[in-house]
């Protein structure tokens, strides 16, 4: 829950009003990579099996908001190093710039992720390294950060942002209030209309395993499908540190029964109404046969990471060794077999 004593909405405002104020400049100091992006690049060893395609960056100071699940929530005893499973170790600002124009150009990564905390100065800062990582000519931008209004979305997108994604978590209004605090109608409000004046250049992230229903889960992503919003899936993990520690991440079947449908609706293969749901509202069918849906899914790609092109996230939900909730690659046949046997375990053959 949100425990900072102001509402999530007033602490955005008030940050971005000292950002318009002016702050001191990011682009001289440092960021935080991702391990594995820091691997990529060559600014750090690892061994790791799968390596990110993407850049991950993260800016900004212990966050002010206070999502129970999150490492960098404003309560949080977790390492500060630290967002979901993955550690963001420090690196100097033109240093990594260098490496990912470099990395970009051997075609080591293929898109730029910045994930921004809400702290002092987030907006100015996040639009600093928007801009310089503009410079390197072709290289796709996403800009992950709780935008306070219209216009600083705008401000992100004219700095050379390709898309500004204003993460929901939550399926619905219950599931917020519960694990992120107050602000869902306002944080909902400005997701609908940034995508109807920047169509095509929003998105979203959404949390499976917070205690919301499939039907909720559905009719969100139904929404965003409608929208024109790209959704980045991701399943519940818990940190140590986080309110949430304790929590159990969703059983393997329930996210593979919402890739499953989340693949299907956004590739328009089926709607939410053709749907069926139990009394638990989990998904009991699918709107097409069992044989139907199997030929859909055969390439296994509603099983890999969901979200911006070239996003593949690899561990950022899993650790190694254990059940892949997203794949970051193309499945192997046998784990296709395996994830349909998943998402398919309480398909019926009738509507």
């Amino acid at each position: 829950m949100l425990r900072d004593p102001a509402p999530v909405t007033d602490v955005l405002v008030s940050l971005a009003r000292r950002d318009d104020q002016g702050s001191s400049s990011a682009v001289s100091g440092e960021v935080r990579v991702s391990a594995g992006t820091a691997a990529v690049l060559g600014l750090q060893p690892l061994k790791q099996e799968y390596l990110p395609t993407t850049a991950y960056l993260m800016v900004g100071e212990r966050c002010r908001c206070d999502c129970s699940f999150c490492a960098q929530a404003w309560s949080s005893s977790a390492q500060s190093g630290f967002l979901s499973r993955v550690v963001w170790p420090s690196f100097a600002w033109a240093d990594t710039l260098k490496a990912i124009s470099t990395g970009y150009g051997q075609g080591l990564v293929k898109r730029c992720c910045l994930q921004v905390t809400v702290s002092d100065g987030y907006l100015q800062r996040a639009e600093e390294l928007v801009r310089d990582l503009a410079s390197i000519e072709g290289l796709p931008i996403c800009t992950s950060i709780a935008a306070p209004s219209l216009d600083a979305i705008e401000r992100l997108l004219n700095s050379g942002a390709e898309r500004v994604t204003l993460a929901l978590d939550a399926a619905g209004e219950r599931v917020f209030h519960a694990v992120k605090g107050q602000g869902w109608a306002r944080r909902l409000e400005l997701l609908r209309q940034a995508a109807q004046e920047f169509p095509g250049r929003i998105g979203t992230h959404v949390i499976v395993g917070l205690g919301e229903t499939e039907r909720e889960m559905l009719e969100r992503l139904q929404e965003m499908v409608e929208r024109k919003v790209t959704v980045g899936l991701f399943a519940f993990t818990p940190v140590a540190g986080t309110a949430w520690a304790a929590h159990a991440p969703p059983p393997i079947t329930v996210y593979r029964r919402i890739q499953a449908a989340w693949y299907l609706l956004r590739t328009q293969r089926i709607r939410l109404e053709d749907m069926v749901f139990g009394a638990d509202q989990a998904i009991t069918f699918l709107g097409q046969s069992r044989a139907e849906i199997v030929a859909l899914l055969a390439d296994g790609v509603a099983f890999q990471t969901a979200g911006c092109t070239d996003c593949n996230r690899p561990y950022y939900n899993e650790r190694p060794g254990k059940a892949m909730y997203n794949y970051p690659r193309p499945l192997r046949a046998e784990e296709i077999r395996q994830a349909l046997d998943e998402a398919l375990a309480v398909q019926g053959e009738a509507g």
